[in-house]
């Protein structure tokens, strides 16, 4: 089969599939599996796929057809401009997750203590690390199998962060000057109206935010006055509608200069304030 050809077959299988981006899947599919670029391709459309190649790229193509995300087939994501490792254990990191590290690089100190709660596959914390390689980096999430992706990443991007097991902050000791999270904050009931790419295969742990969506917001809001130093930051990605109720939160346990902070498409997407 040649290159042009498994580019039409993949994206007629996707299109078919109803996949919206069939083409582009297929295309990111078959550069991955040939490790190819575009112009290698448009200059060699014709060139034939070896016999493994062909095997490899039609299997790609059946997973994707079945609403495994992309990036778990490929097994990374890029963010922040930099690549990192993802698998079923680990949400995929958004590019609205950008915003909230783009808001604390603002205003971090670059020798500040920092914890990021609910790290995943630890991107914002690892970010925050190559723009700000002073910082003293912490990572932390219940989930074993997250750990241990986000030390393959921080590895991955030549990063010191300590990341450790932890059920929000119990593995932790000592004051942070910013604690930053990306916490679980849909609703339990609207987790079956998600999207098939996330509902059936992005870990529900780190999706679930209980039956109103704030229960990690509490605990982490409660929780940081304790671990936080005189004029911490604390900095919270949200979900649709949530910023009154965060913003409520954080103004009863002492924050001031309570800020949200709107996405691209002109959502509420970031919290922060400070002690």
């Amino acid at each position: 089969m040649r290159y042009r050809e498994a580019l039409a077959e993949g994206t007629a299988a996707l299109e078919k599939a109803g996949i919206e981006t069939a083409r582009l899947d297929a295309w990111y599919l078959l550069e991955h599996v040939c490790h190819i670029t575009r112009q290698y391709f448009y200059l060699n459309d014709t060139d034939e796929l070896k016999e493994e190649e062909q095997q490899e790229y039609e299997l790609a193509i059946g997973k994707r057809a079945e609403r495994v995300p992309l990036q778990y087939i490929i097994g990374e994501q890029e963010f922040m401009g930099l690549t990192f490792k993802v698998n079923p254990s680990v949400l995929i990191p958004r590019q609205d997750t950008e915003i909230l590290v783009e808001e604390i690089l603002k205003i971090c100190k670059p020798d500040a203590r920092v914890l990021d709660l609910c790290t995943g596959s630890g991107c914002i914390i690892i970010s925050m690390v190559r723009n700000l390689p002073n910082i003293e980096a912490y990572g932390g999430d219940i989930s074993r199998q997250a750990i241990n992706a986000a030390k393959e990443n921080a590895k991955l991007n030549q990063t010191a962060v300590i990341f450790e097991r932890s059920n929000l902050y119990e593995a932790f000791s000592g004051k942070f000057d910013v604690i930053v999270s990306n916490p679980p904050y849909i609703p339990s009931a609207e987790i079956p109206n998600l999207m098939p790419e996330v509902r059936d295969f992005e870990p529900h742990q780190a999706l679930d935010g209980l039956e109103d969506g704030l229960y990690f917001y509490r605990k982490i809001i409660a929780g940081s006055v304790e671990y936080l130093n005189e004029d911490g930051i604390l900095c919270l990605e949200i979900g649709c509608e949530q910023a009154s109720a965060v913003t409520e939160m954080m103004k009863h346990f002492g924050f001031k200069d309570i800020t949200v902070v709107q996405d691209l498409a002109g959502l509420d997407r970031v919290v922060r304030g400070h002690l």
